[in-house]
C-alpha cells in the first residue's frame, strides 16, 4: 500500500492533522478491500477518531477458511498510538481470537508514526496458522492459570429487548448490582436497553445467572416472568485503556450522540462502534 507523502512533516502536526491522515489510510483500505461488506466504516469523529472493521479471509491450520472480522478503532493522533483493535470469528474460540489481538497490538507497537492498519492485516494473514498453533500449545498452560484470570476485572455488556415493569426491575438490576460488587451502566435510549458491568468474573457470572433464572419482569398479560430475550453482546477482561467505573448507575439518553459519548468518555469507543449501531437500525 502506498504510504502518505511527508511522513516526518505528518508527525509534527496537531492531533486534527492526525485523524486526516488517518482518513488517508482508510480510503486505501477501501480501494484494496471494495468487496461488499469488506471494509466498513462505524464511527468518525475529529475528536475521537475513527472505527471501521475490515472483513477477510485467511487459510487456518487445516487449510479452512477463517473469516475474520478485524475492528480498528484509529485515536486523534494515530499513528503516533497504536489503534485499538477487536477480532471476532465464527470459527475462532475467543479465547484464540484474544491471542490474535495480542499479536497484532505487539505487531502495531513496531509501526508507530507510520500508517500501519495494512502491514497488520498483512501480518495476520501470514501468521494466523502460527498464532493458531501457539494457542494450542499453551492450552493447558492457560487452563491451570485460569483462576489467577478470574481474579481479573472483567466487563459484560447486555441488551435486554424491553422491560414492561420499569420500576420494579430496575430496582433489582441496581439491588443485584450493589450486592456483587459490580459497578457500571443501565442505559436507556429510546427502546434500546443496555447494561454494562464491570467487576469480578465470578460475581459477572452470578449476574447472568440470577438475570436468567429470576421473574424479573411481567408478560403482557402482567404475570411475573423471567428474562428470556437478554443477549450477551460481549464479556471480556478489562484493558488498560478501559476507565473503571466507580458505581452503579441508572441513565437515559436522549439521542445516540449521548449514548455514544458515554462509552467514549469510559474509553469504550471501539465496544460502541462493535455492537451498538446494528442495534440503532
Amino acid at each position: 500500500m502506498e504510504q502518505p507523502r511527508g511522513r516526518q512533516g505528518a508527525q509534527r502536526r496537531a492531533p486534527a492533522a492526525m485523524s486526516e491522515l488517518a482518513r488517508e489510510e482508510l480510503s486505501a483500505l477501501a480501494a484494496i478491500y471494495c468487496e461488499p461488506g469488506a471494509c466498513e466504516v462505524l464511527a468518525a469523529s475529529e475528536t475521537h477518531g475513527i472505527s471501521f472493521r475490515i472483513q477477510i479471509s485467511v487459510k487456518e491450520v487445516l487449510d479452512t477458511d477463517v473469516l475474520l472480522k478485524l475492528l480498528f478503532h484509529l485515536p486523534v493522533n494515530y499513528p503516533s498510538t497504536v489503534p485499538d483493535i477487536s477480532v471476532n470469528s465464527d470459527q475462532l474460540t475467543r479465547a484464540q481470537c484474544m491471542d490474535v489481538r495480542e499479536k497484532l497490538l505487539e505487531q502495531a507497537k513496531k509501526h508507530l508514526s507510520e500508517p500501519m492498519v495494512h502491514d497488520l492485516i498483512l501480518w495476520v494473514q501470514q501468521h494466523l496458522k502460527d498464532v493458531i498453533k501457539q494457542s494450542a500449545t499453551v492450552c493447558n498452560e492457560k487452563t491451570t492459570l485460569s483462576r489467577g484470570t478470574e481474579d481479573g476485572i472483567w466487563m459484560v455488556l447486555l441488551h435486554l429487548d424491553h422491560m414492561r415493569a420499569k420500576a420494579k426491575y430496575v430496582k433489582t438490576v441496581e439491588k443485584w448490582a450493589s450486592n456483587l460488587r459490580l459497578t457500571g451502566r443501565l442505559m436507556f435510549m429510546g427502546k434500546i436497553i443496555l447494561i454494562l458491568l464491570q467487576g469480578d468474573r465470578s460475581s459477572i457470572k452470578e449476574y447472568l445467572i440470577l438475570q436468567k433464572t429470576s421473574k424479573v419482569d411481567v408478560d403482557s398479560s402482567g404475570k411475573k416472568c423471567k428474562e428470556k430475550m437478554m443477549r450477551v453482546l460481549c464479556e471480556t477482561e478489562l484493558q488498560s485503556q478501559h476507565k473503571r467505573f466507580q458505581t452503579f448507575e441508572v441513565k437515559e439518553y436522549s439521542a445516540p450522540e449521548g449514548l455514544q459519548k458515554e462509552f467514549e468518555t469510559a474509553g469504550l469507543t471501539t465496544l460502541f462502534s462493535e455492537f451498538v449501531p446494528p442495534l440503532l437500525k
